[in-house]
């Protein structure tokens, strides 16, 4: 059984992540067959993607897969990672991609979502920032796509409690751009990612690279970034840290001490 499924219409593609029992982890090999589909549809010249789960999913995606992450002394998040990867590859891709949502979203996947072009949810989607119930540092990178898709007093409370936004407060809140009755989730969808396709393919390439530009213009100077780095160094460096793994992989609460 495969992690993702695929599909083409006219010029619109879609990538399914059709890997239920993990609930859709953002493993290696999942993540590795996205960024191939991906690829495909780019050597196809396709003019849309859109990104959805099964239909009828609870849980969109789970997030990184956290058996993978290291246990200490290496940064759990760095530039190598497979979801900054993935990020990367979306925000870098030259078709316009859709995040089509049901179900909650957890998470490295919820950058994955807000890294898209376009975000059309289903009243029942949800988005949490999760690495502070394992005692991760999340990146740099990360925590400007973030920025760049909710107010900064939202994503401190996302990230600081972990608890989950709903798709309401997600929409008035500008982070996504539709939210539609789930009956009518890929009818809206895809008259979406249709309407793109009609347009103009090189123009509507050339705006995505100039808005993803734009949207990384903010300047860090080299003692702020080390000092950013550093900061995160002393965490998954720390106890806290591979008490989180241990306790996730244990299936238990942490005890996190600070040290």
């Amino acid at each position: 059984m495969g992690l993702i499924t695929t599909s083409r219409d006219g010029f619109v593609g879609t990538v399914t992540l059709d890997n239920a029992e993990k609930r859709n982890a953002l493993s290696s090999a999942l993540i590795d067959a996205l960024c191939t589909a991906l690829e495909g549809f780019r050597s196809d010249h396709l003019r849309a993607v859109v990104l959805r789960a099964q239909p009828g999913v609870s849980v969109w995606s789970a997030g990184f897969n956290i058996d993978e992450l290291p246990e200490g002394h290496r940064d759990p998040l760095g530039w190598d990672d497979p979801v900054r990867h993935l990020v990367r590859e979306i925000s870098r891709f030259p078709i316009p991609v859709i995040a089509m949502v049901e179900g909650s979203v957890w998470g490295g996947a919820c950058e994955v979502v807000l890294a898209c072009d376009i975000i059309v949810i289903a009243p029942n989607a949800s988005f949490a920032i999760t690495p502070a119930k394992l005692s991760v540092p999340y990146n740099i990178s990360g925590m400007l796509t973030f920025l760049n898709a909710a107010p900064a007093c939202t994503v401190r409370e996302m990230a600081f409690t972990a608890k989950p936004v709903t798709a309401e407060r997600a929409f008035d809140l500008g982070m996504v751009n539709h939210i539609v009755p789930i009956e009518e989730l890929e009818t809206v969808t895809y008259g979406i990612a249709k309407d793109i396709a009609a347009n103009a393919p090189l123009a509507v390439s050339v705006m995505k690279e100039q808005l993803r530009i734009l949207e990384g213009a903010h300047p860090v100077s080299p003692e702020g970034f080390e000092r950013l780095q550093g900061l995160r160094r002393v965490v998954y460096d720390s106890q806290d840290y591979l008490e989180g793994l241990r306790a996730f992989k244990q299936k238990r609460k942490p005890v996190f001490e600070g040290k």
